[in-house]
């Protein structure tokens, strides 16, 4: 055969163009994988006949590239290989995966495994030069080239081409079954992980990654099908003492939890010890994760014996966690905590863990195209058993709904994938704001969820099968509102996952949230204004009413407590029984009450932990403390039963006193100790064969039963004797007999484990048979915490207790602001001020007064005081009086609203209608400058008529805040209703008395005394503020002279109307005459005209 010529860009053989030649002359040239493989036209006959592919090739290519197929064809004929090899490599191939997909640099030769897979990646190339796609007759060769070359990325070397080949060399005639055979193979290797679409099958049957180019492991395969079940989880996979992550779950981990991660085999992973797991849970969980637990199902020993003990250990998902449902014993710290573990560094604020669903419904509601909708909602704590809902229709606002979601605080809220747009502007903005970990987590479920009969049928399913209170609460579920049993049946589906679905089978425990007729209303905007739960600068407890009053010992008191602050009472009686309570503790010297104090302090979180078992003098508080024994009667036979030492230290083996209910834990640990005594027993030959009477087992690093032998003495040591360890001075041995034995012991010890967990689960059983008992006994606990942590406030110097009473009036006696109060301390005291407000007399304040002076605080002070008052805590002040109001209605602040895409005067009177709308003749209502978000006129135009209608149409109690005068105008003509006050100041006398020039104008300097006082304040001293800033000092200065200007401009308009207002009363020369020498004009000489 004479030797071909190389392809060059200058040849011109037949076929494609000299453009097309020097383009695939370059691609060759490029690849360096056919160097000196070219032949002349029609070299194509001398092809070998023999080969499988070369037929399939040459219908494929052009003619001039015939014969470099038929060379790469016969240098790949040799016999295949077996699958063993291509085991052996696969580890070499993934570490030379960037070099067999390179191109080789130069003119070397490519190794001969990679030889033909460049050559076959050049010929896939190929088609782009060589295919016009327009041809009909290059569109079949084109398929024919891509089903030819639809193996090439499942194989890792020149073994599995050849393999492939010898399984898919097919004729023409045969595409169908080829096609078969493909699809037989792709279905194979399929998997339900999402990332199996990475998966091929090589040569060994086995699913391998795509990436790297190895076979996934037997563990690999495993975690692969558990997370395509939990595909939104981080799974934590148990694997001997430590639980390990794999993949994007152990990058997350690494990021979140500080920890190392690295690449083992063909996934990132990363591990923690077992004994921190319920620690790294509660971090990742506190981020917002769902986190689920893989633990193994069967232990080395009990494998060793099984049917499949040369398999993998066997696993399943034991828990799923999210920051609603943090309940067990992986993540419990009641169960895990040492001394070792600080607390903080995993707890939380956990005074409540709502899981809230929401769902909306647009049937037969009013002014549907204005944004209102009918709300559903329904909210549990999964960790202490409460269940509340609720329904209501809700302006655009989202008002109510905002106001149920700010006294709830949710940390997980359950949705619709679709909610209204203003729905959803209110969901975006109450989860955007995040402080450390306290971001609300969101979990969307398919609308189909939601749908009505789909969710009816859900519930009657549930509580046909689960319900326990009769017929009578089942008919209370299903004539729920619909948008009720909606977010019930998607509550009910979402908890089936966590196995916490129990925690709803009573609907007799269900309350309804709103709270019109039993609870003073306030909406989600006053609990922001006033600060009750958290303050508005870093969003945290400290600085709020509930950080002054929160004194209480245990969780489930603190829950209480800010349940108390955010619902204050509206029955006399009941607020008189807590005041009675805390005036009984704070006026008692018995000891008794320090001594439950003491307890409480030592108490764990009771509530939480009655809730993980169920799921798997003053009347009012000799009530609580004389049923708490009573109702906890039945722990104490509980409690006989188990042995204390042994719950400390988590040995459920040896939790249970009495054996004699427990027959099957009896019967292992007989076996136990039969199989113990004949270990012992052995010992007496052991000691003849080594003739040492003195001879004793020893234990080291948890093996036991050793015989230990010096080194000298080995050789005396039967031959069937197995060594265990040794020593630079002995070694250490088990006979035949122990080995078989202690294999069987230890079966039975890991068996004796399992059987305790299960009667340990059958006790929880029975014990939850008096949760609901247990859970009211709780409840009395936590209210007597809460009274005393309300004594502890009445503690503080110059508390009184208030004096409720039915009709409308607020009277306060040298009152304080009760967190400034606390703030400043006793170095920088308060200046306390009264308040006189009476429904049938002066019910309305104007407060006026220079900025920064007080007003705002003052006025929060008010409202604070009747809240405190009305939950039934003293309140500080000399004195008070205090009406029982239905409600606080606030609006103070300005600032917009980029979520609902509203400006800083939108939202100003978006809340002032809603005031308009809900507030009652019983109400408090505080409006702090109204109108400053327009111009001037427009502002005293919208302030005068708001208050005016409050005066005249609500005549609820009022307080004013404002920098327009002619608002005070009002007191003139509602003088009974209205009163004018100013916050007192003084002004600088030495620079008030000066005359400056114009351009010499400095700012009034400005001494507040934060007094309230009567009548008007002239001016707001805004100058001074500014000074205060450090506002640079010529443009204070420009700022006075130009204010001094305008006060002049205002003040000759105002002398002109005055002036010829007067003028029209005047009838006679003599009258005219005064008229013009009070107001020095000049002479009017045509009068009458």
């Amino acid at each position: 055969m004479s030797r071909r010529k190389p392809v060059s860009g200058g040849a011109a053989p037949a076929g494609p163009g000299p453009a097309r030649q020097s383009v695939l002359s370059r691609f060759f040239q490029s690849t360096g994988s056919l160097k000196s493989t070219s032949s002349p036209t029609g070299a194509a006959e001398k092809a070998d006949p023999d080969s499988d592919s070369a037929a399939p090739l040459a219908a494929t290519l052009p003619p001039q590239l015939l014969p470099h197929v038929a060379e790469i064809e016969r240098s790949k004929k040799r016999p295949l290989e077996s699958d063993g090899p291509v085991k052996k490599k696969a580890k070499k191939v993934q570490e030379k995966e960037e070099g067999s997909d390179s191109v080789m640099p130069g003119n070397a030769e490519p190794k001969k495994h990679l030889r033909t897979r460049i050559v076959l990646k050049s010929l896939e190339k190929l088609q782009e030069f060589c295919c016009d796609s327009a041809l009909p007759q290059n569109r079949v060769q084109t398929e024919s080239l891509q089903k030819r070359f639809a193996v090439l990325p499942k194989c890792t070397d020149f073994d599995d081409i050849n393999l492939l080949r010898a399984k898919n060399a097919v004729s023409s005639e045969d595409s169908k079954s080829q096609t078969s055979q493909k699809d037989k193979t792709l279905s194979h290797c399929g998997s339900s992980h999402s990332s199996c679409e990475n998966l091929q099958k090589t040569s060994d049957s086995k699913p391998s990654n795509k990436r790297t180019k190895s076979i996934y492991t037997p563990l690999e395969l495993q975690y692969i099908e558990m997370k395509q079940q939990q595909k939104d989880a981080i799974l934590c996979v148990e694997c001997g003492y430590k639980y390990r992550f794999f993949g994007e779950d152990a990058e997350i981990a690494a990021r979140e939890l500080n920890i190392y991660c690295h690449l083992d085999h063909n996934f990132m992973t990363a591990s923690i010890p077992t004994h921190r797991l319920f620690v790294h849970v509660r971090r990742l969980v506190a981020k917002g994760y769902k986190v689920g637990v893989v633990k193994q199902t069967e232990t080395a020993a009990l494998k060793a014996i099984g049917d499949n003990k040369s398999s993998l250990f066997s696993r399943k998902l034991t828990a799923l966690y999210t920051k609603s449902t943090l309940i067990g014993e992986d993540v419990n710290p009641l169960v895990k905590l040492d001394d070792a573990v600080n607390v903080d560094e995993i707890m939380t604020d956990t005074s409540t863990s709502y899981l809230l669903c929401i769902c909306e419904n647009k049937e037969n509601v009013k002014d549907k195209k204005k944004g209102n909708v009918f709300i559903g909602l329904v909210g549990v704590q999964p960790v202490t058993g409460e269940v509340v809902f609720d329904s209501f229709q809700d302006s655009a606002s989202r008002s109510e709904l905002e106001t149920r979601i700010l006294c709830l605080q949710p940390v997980e809220l359950l949705l619709p994938s679709d909610l209204s747009e203003q729905t959803e502007m209110l969901i975006h903005r109450t989860t955007a704001v995040s402080v450390r970990d306290d971001r609300i987590r969101v979990e969307r479920m398919d609308n189909m969820c939601f749908e009505y009969s789909h969710a009816f049928q859900e519930v009657t399913e549930f509580y046909a099968k689960d319900i326990v209170d009769g017929s009578q609460s089942f008919s209370g579920i299903i004539n729920l509102e619909k948008p009720v049993i909606c977010s019930l049946a998607a509550i009910i589906r979402y908890l089936k996952e966590f196995n916490l679905e129990k925690v709803l089978s009573k609907p007799k425990n269900f309350k309804q949230l709103s709270g019109e007729m039993e609870f003073m209303t306030i909406n989600g905007t006053t609990l922001r204004n006033l600060e009750i739960l958290q303050n508005q600068t870093d969003m945290k407890t400290k600085g709020s009413l509930f950080w002054v009053l929160d004194h209480t010992k245990t969780s489930f008191g603190r829950r209480k407590l800010k349940k108390w602050v955010t619902q204050p009472l509206l029955k006399l009686r009941e607020i008189n029984a807590r005041l009675d309570a805390v005036s009984e503790v704070l006026h008692s010297e018995s000891s008794v009450f320090g001594q439950i104090e003491n307890h409480l302090r030592k108490l764990p979180d009771i509530e939480r932990g009655l809730c993980s078992i169920y799921h798997k003098k003053s009347e009012l508080l000799q009530t609580f403390i004389s049923e708490i024994p009573e109702l906890l009667s039945p722990v104490e036979h509980y409690l006989k039963i188990l042995n204390e030492q042994a719950a400390k230290i988590g040995d459920k083996t040896e939790l249970f006193k009495d054996l004699s209910h427990f027959p099957l834990i009896k019967k292992r640990k007989d076996e136990i100790q039969e199989v113990t005594d004949k270990i012992q027993t052995h010992l007496q030959e052991i000691r003849k064969i080594l003739k040492n009477p003195s001879a004793q087992y020893v234990t080291v690093s948890g093996q036991e039963f050793m015989i230990e032998v010096k080194n000298s003495a080995v050789s005396c040591i039967p031959t069937d004797w197995v060594k265990v360890g040794s020593t630079k001075a002995v070694s250490r041995f088990h006979s035949p007999f122990i080995v078989e034995n202690y294999r069987h012991l230890n079966q039975l010890r890991e068996q004796l484990v399992l059987d305790c967990s299960a009667e340990w689960l059958d006790f929880l059983e029975n014990f939850s048979e008096h949760y609901h008992s247990l859970c009211k006994a709780v409840h009395h606990l936590a209210t007597v915490d809460c009274i005393f942590s309300l004594a502890k406030v009445a503690k503080q110097g110059d508390y009184c207790r208030p004096t409720l009473q039915e009709e409308r009036k607020i009277i306060i006696k040298n009152g304080r602001h009760p967190v400034i109060d606390v703030l400043l301390g006793e170095q920088d005291q308060y200046v306390p001020n009264s308040t006189n407000l009476l429904g049938d007399s002066e019910r309305v304040m104007i407060i006026t007064g220079p900025n920064m002076g007080g007003k705002s605080s003052y006025i929060k002070q008010v409202a604070l005081i009747t809240i405190m008052a009305q939950i039934g805590s003293y309140v500080p002040a000399e004195e008070a009086t205090i009406g029982i109001v239905d409600g606080i209605f606030t609006r103070m602040g300005a600032a917009d609203n980029i979520y609902k895409g509203q400006s800083t005067f939108m939202e100003e009177l978006a809340d002032t209608a809603e005031i308009i709308r809900k507030a009652t003749s019983q109400s408090l209502v505080i409006l702090d400058e109204l109108g400053r978000g327009t111009s001037t006129h427009d502002g005293i135009a919208i302030a005068y008529a708001t208050l005016e209608h409050f005066i005249r149409d609500v005549k609820s109690l009022t307080l004013f805040v404002t920098h327009y005068p002619p608002v005070c105008e009002l007191e003139k003509s509602y003088s009974q209703q209205v009163g004018n006050y100013h916050m007192g100041f003084l002004v600088n006398e030495d620079e008030s008395k000066q005359d400056p020039g114009e351009e010499d104008q400095v700012p009034d300097f400005v001494t507040f005394l934060y007094q309230i006082t009567r009548g008007v304040a002239a001016r707001s001293y805004g100058l001074n503020v500014a000074k205060l800033a450090d506002v640079p000092g010529e443009i204070l200065k420009k700022a006075a002279s130009k204010s001094k200007e305008l006060e002049g401009l205002v003040n000759m308009k105002r002398k002109r109307l005055k002036c010829f207002a007067k003028l029209w009363t005047i009838n006679d020369a003599n009258d005219l005459q005064k008229w013009m020498d009070e107001f020095k004009l000049e002479e009017i000489t045509d009068f009458s005209s």
